[in-house]
């Protein structure tokens, strides 16, 4: 482990800083330099402060932070700080996203086709069945499943993953060195052991609060391309979820329910008010999403861009393009470098030039 996670760590633990206060912080300096920064320079930074300026400068509790250091190096756990490769890139375009995260696993973070699934955790006998052939439909594509590891639907969208040959990803709402519910000790085992994972950004000892759940949902949305609720009440955590979802301009989907049913009380309401796109099976959501598009040679594109002249920001647009069959507007801006008036410009040009086409939630593929 390198001096430079010690301060990366230190920072998640300063009273009144939170990811949003980090993430201006680290527009600035590293996270070492941050600590060395005089309170003056500090309390200067738009979104500080003198009272968070003197959180910083008076932080002592450097020992926690080789605590967990210790944890994380016995325990083969990657932190994945804000700035390193594989931490999540979805997330970076949420305005609250994590500064430090632990991972226990192998599934890819940045993977091209990510869907949550989540739902009550009573669950209706319909809603398995649902769920168990959304996923066998989503294998077609290999697409990995995100949940949280919660009784009833989350589980089930777990174990439907693993008989289906795809990584699963549960984002938990404590530290690594427990699982909750430990019922699913076994099942949390069997997808690290599978080419899934584990993934907090909180550390270890720290209990399964209730507060820490609404916390740990906003990873659920933000990481995700899209998100399905299979079956919950107007109140609860996948709401929560479906909420953020929203806020982050990701795509949500909810299967409808009986009018009289309390379980799908909630799916109806996100449908009725043009929350979510009204859910009937998986093959949809790939049609949506723009994921049952045909694998295209890229001597065919190359063949194509001969005989168009591009610029300077079209030619970075289609590089990113040829990475993968399709590309959210985000990834695009955050790759690029380049300002998101640029990126429009040249996305518009490509468009009339025929070289690239749009393709429903914010995704754009070489034509």
């Amino acid at each position: 482990m390198t001096n430079d996670l010690l301060y990366q760590l230190a920072l998640t633990l300063v009273p009144n800083i939170g990811p949003v206060q980090a993430k201006i912080l680290l527009q600035h300096c590293e996270a070492e330099e941050i600590f060395h920064a005089k309170k003056s320079y500090l309390e200067k930074i738009e979104g500080i402060g003198p009272i968070r300026a003197d959180s910083i400068v008076s932080f002592k509790e450097f020992d926690k932070a080789e605590e967990e250091i210790k944890f994380i190096e016995k325990y083969r756990i990657k932190p994945l700080f804000l700035t390193d490769e594989q931490y999540p890139k979805q997330l970076l375009n949420c305005y609250d996203s994590p500064t430090l995260l632990y991972y226990k696993g192998e599934a890819d973070l940045n993977a091209s086709k990510i869907v949550a699934i989540i739902g009550t955790r009573t669950h209706t006998d319909y809603a398995k069945q649902v769920t168990e052939k959304l996923v066998k439909e989503l294998a077609e594509q290999n697409v990995t499943i995100i949940s949280g590891l919660a009784f009833g639907v989350d589980a089930i969208a777990h174990k439907a993953a693993l008989k289906n040959d795809l990584p699963t990803v549960a984002v938990l709402a404590h530290g690594l060195d427990q699982i909750y519910p430990l019922e699913h000790a076994g099942l949390a085992k069997d997808m690290v052991k599978h080419s899934g994972g584990l993934l907090t950004e909180f550390r270890s000892k720290t209990k399964p609060d209730k507060h820490n759940f609404p916390t740990r949902n906003r990873i659920v949305a933000g990481m995700s391309d899209a998100t399905i609720v299979i079956e919950t009440g107007i109140k609860g955590g996948s709401m929560i979820t479906a909420e953020l979802a929203n806020g982050y301009n990701k795509d949500v989907f909810a299967l409808p329910g009986k009018v009289t049913d309390n379980k799908s009380a909630g799916c109806n309401y996100l449908i009725k008010n043009n929350k979510a796109m009204l859910l009937t099976d998986g093959k949809e959501i790939l049609e949506v999403m723009g994921w049952e598009a045909k694998s295209r040679k890229s001597g065919v594109r190359s063949q194509k861009e001969l005989f168009i002249e591009l610029s300077k920001e079209e030619k970075i647009v289609v590089e990113i393009l040829k990475e993968k069959d399709s590309v959210h507007i985000d990834e695009i801006n955050l790759k690029s470098g380049l300002s998101s008036s640029a990126v429009a410009a040249a996305i518009l040009n490509l468009e009339l030039q025929n070289v690239m086409v749009s393709l429903p939630g914010k995704l754009y593929r070489l034509a």
